[in-house]
């Protein structure tokens, strides 16, 4: 099993990768099949106009999630990693009053958003929580081309032959990479057996499909990336969208901590401090339609991010290099959770979310801090465990509440379980995997309630109260 650490990690746009990257992706990629040669085209056909559905998750909670803008957006040739968060609703605007997609390099489609673009909450697509279909029609009306797509969590879509496909890959060939591991209990005994570091490890077979150099580069710009959105959600402060009139918090406790700093009083919870800002810094940003990283996914960001910069803060010899391994480890572990569990909320609940980012900070840390493999997966098992069962309720179906605060403690906890990893010998009761497969299982039994739907939980009992 190989999983790029640049598809755990993707630069995009808030406020999530399953229902906003996800769906803007669909859409480049039903407007790349309309003009390739890859369907059967009748002769003398056009296509004349657009339109799309959502289903499950992503219609439940679609309209919080700025779902419908990024298929907008992703249907006028908008992508996550390059959009401008400035100009966004300058090109909905375009459409709703034109009622026409111009992507470049089309001639562009009718579609009007009021009537195209169906938020269908009665039938759920078969695949996934996170389903949707893109339609393309002649100047008659005429169906010429369906695909329908599933958004799987952290930005990744499939088609359904291809969620198919992966689905029975699962006993597949390992991939021909030098240290192939697909489980927690592979990955050790590759350590053990090579000598090599998990980061190290990972490092080779990235390096199997890029130079040192690109591989390098691209993890300083994901933690660029990562690190200026915790600099603009530090110093931005206001009412975010949405309607529920929460209010940005980062900024004015970031400004307290700053100035406890410069009166040296002595603050026990300061380490804690500084980890929550970070992290509601990075999650208000996302919440706001801003730039952040799916680290794993958008609703998760936070935790990596202010894993990582809380290191740098407290940790006077930390480096570059330990950025890089911090982020090689942490995407070796969510390679492994992704592949045997999931990492989307809609699937799961939030223990895919904000417990697998915990898992990977945990690991990430805890690598950077001279663990051994045996220390670093202890880590990212402690962190997995205390998440287990956890719902994904969202209010109003926003990232905001109780995501931002949630992300807070995730990166809490992920420290906590690096250094209770850290001053262990290795051993522990319960192994990775199984906790892996523990979350797999809760996340099957789990009411579509609690799946990121807004129907139960936190999302209808604080609108009744």
């Amino acid at each position: 099993m190989f999983l790029s650490v640049f598809d755990v990690f993707k630069i995009g746009v808030g406020p999530s990768s399953s229902h906003t990257m996800g769906p803007m992706s669909a859409a480049n990629r039903f407007l790349d099949l309309i003009v390739s040669n890859e369907w059967p085209r009748p002769a003398g056909s056009h296509v004349s106009a657009i339109k799309a559905s959502l289903h499950g998750s992503l219609a439940f909670t679609g309209v919080g999630h700025g779902t419908g803008r990024a298929v907008i957006l992703g249907l006028m040739g908008e992508a996550p990693n390059t959009v401008d968060p400035d100009r966004m609703d300058d090109v909905i605007e375009q459409v709703e009053r034109s009622g026409r997609i111009t992507p470049p390099g089309h001639p562009g489609y009718d579609f009007q958003p009021a009537t195209d673009l169906i938020f269908d909450k009665k039938q759920p697509l078969p695949g996934h929580a996170n389903g949707m279909s893109f339609s393309a029609f002649d100047k008659d009306g005429r169906l010429l081309l369906k695909r329908i797509y599933y958004s799987i969590g952290g930005g990744f879509v499939v088609t359904d032959t291809e969620l198919e496909a992966m689905r029975g890959q699962k006993n597949a060939p390992a991939a021909k990479v030098p240290y192939p591991f697909s489980t927690a209990k592979q990955m050790l005994e590759m350590a053990r057996a090579s000598g090599l570091s998990i980061a190290d490890m990972k490092r080779a077979n990235e390096l199997t499909r890029m130079s040192e150099e690109e591989l390098d580069r691209g993890l300083d710009e994901i933690w660029s990336a990562m690190s200026g959105c915790i600099d603009r959600g530090l110093k931005v402060d206001g009412i975010m969208p949405g309607g529920l009139k929460v209010r940005r918090r980062a900024k004015s406790i970031y400004e307290k901590l700053t100035n406890d700093a410069r009166s040296n009083r002595l603050n026990p919870v300061l380490a804690n401090d500084w980890l929550s800002v970070y992290a509601m810094a990075v999650n208000e940003e996302n919440a706001g339609g801003g730039r952040v990283v799916t680290a794993p996914t958008n609703g998760a960001a936070g935790v990596i991010p202010a894993s990582i910069r809380y290191f740098l803060h407290f940790h006077d010899d930390a480096t570059i290099k330990d950025v890089r391994t911090f982020l090689l480890t942490a995407a070796a572990v969510g390679g492994i959770i992704k592949h045997n569990a999931s990492i989307s909320g809609a699937e799961v609940g939030c223990q895919g979310e904000v417990g697998s980012a915990a898992a990977m900070a945990a690991a990430g840390l805890a690598a950077v801090m001279d663990g051994t493999p045996e220390q670093i997966e202890n880590a990212a098992e402690i962190a997995l465990e205390h998440h287990l069962g956890m719902t994904c309720d969202p209010v109003a179906g926003l990232v905001q509440v109780p995501c931002i605060e949630r992300n807070a403690l995730g990166a809490v906890k992920a420290v906590t379980a690096a250094s209770l990893a850290i001053k262990g010998d290795g051993s522990h009761f319960v192994p990775l995997d199984a906790a892996i497969e523990t979350m797999r299982q809760t996340g099957n039994d789990m009411s579509e309630k609690y799946k990121e739907t807004s129907t139960g939980g936190l999302a209808v009992n604080v609108v009744e109260c």
